[in-house]
């Protein structure tokens, strides 16, 4: 039998460079002690290793926002009808909620059942927090401050989208960012659509164009993705080691038991008798977009992968995956909000703080409304943490206890988002054929 890697599927590849990494990385933790060879793997973590991880993730990057305003002006443009737009918006955000409600019912059931801060002994908890307190002060700072609410929602109407655009990535931003690109969006292709066709089709044609070169650049950025997937599952490894994993041992079982409940059984009950599709055609074809969130940690990194793989494996209807994908980046993070729950309930038993069934329950309408606007960036989640911690008397700096350990979670929960984002797209595409079985654009799911 010849070995012919270049012959291999791009999502084989990727999990090679995947495993490849992270065991070389391991290797190297475990054999790495002294004080000049820790010198020269930090200078090559800093100079070479994670500069290569990172540089198919910021091709992706270059192009998310002309991805996402073309995306979402032509998925609402192409829907014809406003009303469509209304019906579609409805959908998702009542699937959304429904999903991300029972992930974060999930998390208080494993957190409860395993009691993971119970787990802890006291040494381990200060040497954690004296480890990565100093890492955990900016989250704490971000995650207590406060913005009225009229401000919030102000935010979503951007005076410039253009400086929301180039602001979109930039750490602590306090304007809208990519949320109101995505609402300047909406505005424009809902006014596309009201615009006479024969006006109108020029300027369409310049999106459909836009968007189909993001496609070409997104093709070139994940034949780098095998080499970045595996530089980036070195520098986490090699960087941690098993230390941390065995320190938080119980607790990361617990998340990953959770984000595993959700994806392998409440995801394929949905897709088997709400969407009506086979759960295993599903996953073995959105295999590549798993492991594309699992290695970037960023739902906005992988959102133009799964574009391509909804229209192209899954044959979605593009004017509904378009705009359901593009918006459920950043507004469908119910990964996050089941990870955030089993979190706030874990430091709470670490700390002591017995929350009553109604706090939990508090706790749990927070992770919900967490979930619907986490930022989809590595990490985006841990100052919503703290703001929850905060609010069940629980203090901010315990986050440092899990900060080891969170870029691993975040490679999984975003895993679950991403997932997440696909099944609401096939559940409200199938939602639309089942109203409109005569339209010729109506889905052909797998």
């Amino acid at each position: 039998m010849t070995w012919k890697f270049w012959k291999w599927s791009g999502a084989a590849l990727i999990l090679c460079g995947l495993v490849l990494g992270v065991v070389v990385g391991i290797f190297v933790n475990q054999n790495v002690v002294t004080p000049e060879g820790l010198a020269l793997l930090s200078w090559w973590l800093n100079n070479v290793i994670q500069p290569l991880g990172k540089l198919f993730i910021r091709i992706i990057f270059m192009i998310v926002i002309p991805l996402i305003f073309s995306a979402i002006v032509l998925g609402v443009a192409e829907m014809g009808d406003v009303r469509k737009l209304g019906r579609v918006g409805l959908k998702s955000l009542g699937f959304t909620l429904l999903l991300t409600t029972t992930g974060v019912l999930v998390a208080l059931g494993v957190v409860n059942v395993f009691a993971p801060g119970h787990h802890m002994t006291e040494a381990t908890r200060e040497t954690l927090r004296e480890r990565y307190l100093g890492a955990a002060a900016e989250k704490v700072a971000q995650g207590v401050k406060e913005t009225p609410l009229a401000d919030t929602l102000l935010g979503l109407i951007p005076q410039n989208p253009l400086a929301e655009a180039v602001n979109a990535f930039t750490p602590n931003y306090t304007g809208g960012g990519l949320i109101a690109v995505m609402v300047f969006s909406l505005f424009f292709g809902v006014a596309l659509a009201m615009v006479p066709q024969e006006k109108s089709t020029p300027l369409t044609a310049v999106l459909k164009g836009v968007f189909e070169v993001c496609m070409v650049i997104i093709s070139f950025a994940m034949k780098l993705a095998p080499l970045g997937v595996a530089c980036l599952g070195f520098a986490l490894t090699a960087q941690i080691g098993a230390d941390v994993l065995r320190s938080l041992g119980f607790y990361t079982a617990v998340v990953i038991l959770g984000l595993g409940i959700q994806q392998c059984v409440t995801y394929p009950l949905f897709l088997k008798f709400i969407g009506g599709v086979s759960p295993v055609a599903f996953f073995k074809n959105i295999k590549e977009v798993l492991l594309t969130a699992f290695s970037t940690s960023s739902s906005n990194a992988t959102l133009p992968v799964s574009l391509r793989v909804a229209e192209t494996r899954l044959k979605l209807p593009a004017r509904i995956s378009r705009f359901v994908l593009t918006v459920g980046a950043s507004a469908n993070q119910n990964g996050t909000a089941l990870y955030e729950g089993v979190t706030v309930l874990f430091l709470a038993q670490v700390f002591g703080v017995e929350l009553s069934l109604g706090q939990q329950a508090v706790v749990a309408l927070m992770c919900i409304m967490a979930g619907l606007g986490t930022a989809g960036v590595p990490g985006g989640s841990l100052p919503l943490v703290v703001g929850v911690l905060v609010t069940v008397g629980v203090p901010g700096e315990s986050i440092a206890i899990i900060l080891g350990i969170d870029r691993l979670l975040d490679m999984c929960r975003t895993t679950l988002n991403v997932t997440g984002d696909l099944v609401i797209a096939v559940l409200v595409s199938k939602s639309e054929q089942d109203e409109h079985s005569g339209d010729p654009e109506a889905m052909s799911l797998m």
